[in-house]
């Protein structure tokens, strides 16, 4: 049984766990790594959130995959696959780390998803009233599909892809 979907208010510590974790990460592969960014809700200043922090790594070259998964595991991280989601392989949070204190994912150079939360985080950033009614709903939705992650998520799709229209200037921004 999956962990029940439970939204809490905006934490301000979470920049600096981001950080703290983000730091060993980026030693380990080194040059392999394009980008190390903090993504997801708890990147978002203000933002109610699950409280686990979202580190996606973007990788220099597709074929670095293995040598990415060769050193994550020097800390404990373990290839996952990808989840059904091709282009970006997730990692098991190592021992000694709450269950879902963060997820960490490697993603190709390639990958649009990546651009996606890059974006979708920054219009929240931007656009406080957005990030507001987004809150709004994640906490409804939680109320809701509370023991069903995968129902919690297909209904904030919607939400999701209007943002990421706007942002990617599809359509005017109201707020």
């Amino acid at each position: 049984m999956s962990e029940p979907v439970v939204i809490v208010d905006y934490d301000p510590t979470w920049p600096g766990r981001y950080e703290a974790l983000r730091a060993p990460i980026a030693e380990v592969l080194g040059d392999i790594a394009a980008e190390i960014v903090h993504v997801g809700s708890t990147s978002v200043p203000r933002l109610a959130a699950k409280p686990t922090i979202d580190i996606d790594v973007l990788l220099r070259r597709a074929g670095d995959l293995p040598v990415a998964i060769e050193r994550l595991a020097r800390l404990g991280y373990v290839h996952e696959g990808d989840f059904g989601v091709t282009g970006r392989e997730a990692f098991a949070t190592p021992p000694g780390y709450g269950t879902h204190d963060h997820h960490l994912y490697v993603c190709a150079p390639d990958w649009a998803g990546h651009g996606d939360q890059i974006a979708f985080r920054d219009h929240l950033r931007a656009h406080p009233k957005t990030a507001l009614a987004y809150a709004r709903l994640k906490r409804s939705l939680a109320a809701t599909h509370r023991e069903n992650r995968g129902a919690y998520a297909n209904a904030k799709a919607g939400f999701v892809e209007a943002v990421l229209a706007r942002a990617r200037g599809l359509v005017k921004a109201s707020a």
